[in-house]
């Protein structure tokens, strides 16, 4: 195995130049989002510069306490992102979304880092902050998903939610068919991907540990860790945020306090 190939400056900026072609298509098809596309990747570009710059000082200095500041903020920062995403009220579901974040993702990432990684030191950045950001990050989509879903479809079936009601359910047992289709819907696309890894597609883990220099049998077991990892934290904080979420949306009587258009 052959180390990384290097990458100037000045053949990233002529890749770069490929972005003409979804510029060409959207001009040509008159979708207008040759300026989203512009400003997304100006943003892309922007924002994975600094964070490189970042965390090559994070590595550097590699601090406990700034390690752990900045997995604080990446879950605020996330728990904040999921509610825009799903355009529900941070107000009244910030903290539910922010425990279920924690309570999921922290134990995960105790269990790798300091029963089967054990690098030295535990809270080593070079491990913590990337597993913390894939963690993180694929909890972000299924937790979108499932909120809209759950909302959307409390508020389109609510005659058969307050059907429920007036023969005498609970609010939790009246909701819990639309919590279990959420959740349901949100696991199906990881599901699939899953089932379907190694056959149709190479995670990017995995294809960058490879294009790294790193044995393949190496970087399927890391992938493996990795993929399990995601699906555990992922059922955990989409349940408990679905879960928490109910619990503080529907009052006493059951009456759903969001509204979806929010």
């Amino acid at each position: 195995m052959q180390a990384t190939i290097d990458i100037t400056w000045l053949d990233l900026a002529l890749f770069m130049l490929l972005l003409s072609i979804p510029v060409a298509i959207s001009h040509w098809l008159q979708l207008g989002i040759g300026r989203d596309i512009g400003i997304a990747v100006l943003r892309m570009t922007l924002q994975l510069l600094l964070v490189g710059i970042y965390l090559q000082f994070l590595f550097d200095l590699n601090s406990v306490w700034l390690n752990l500041t900045w997995l604080a903020t990446m879950i605020l920062i996330g728990a904040s992102a999921i509610l825009s995403g799903a355009k529900l009220p941070k107000r009244l579901l910030f903290l539910p979304i922010l425990t279920s974040i924690t309570l999921s993702l922290l134990p995960v990432l105790a269990i790798l880092l300091l029963g089967l990684l054990q690098p030295t030191p535990s809270y080593s950045a070079q491990y913590l902050i990337p597993l913390a950001g894939m963690l993180l990050g694929n909890s972000l989509s299924g937790n979108i998903v499932a909120l809209q879903r759950l909302f959307s479809a409390l508020a389109e079936n609510r005659s058969e939610y307050e059907g429920r009601l007036a023969l005498g359910a609970r609010p939790k047992q009246a909701s819990m068919p639309f919590v279990q289709s959420a959740l349901k819907q949100s696991l199906a696309p990881i599901l699939a991907s899953m089932a379907t890894t190694g056959l149709v597609t190479l995670p990017g883990m995995m294809t960058g540990q490879i294009l790294g220099g790193s044995d393949p049998m190496l970087a399927v077991k890391y992938q493996l860790i990795i993929l399990l990892a995601i699906f555990v934290v992922l059922s955990v904080c989409v349940t408990t945020s679905l879960l928490l979420s109910v619990r503080v949306a529907l009052n006493p009587s059951g009456k759903l306090l969001i509204n979806k258009t929010n």
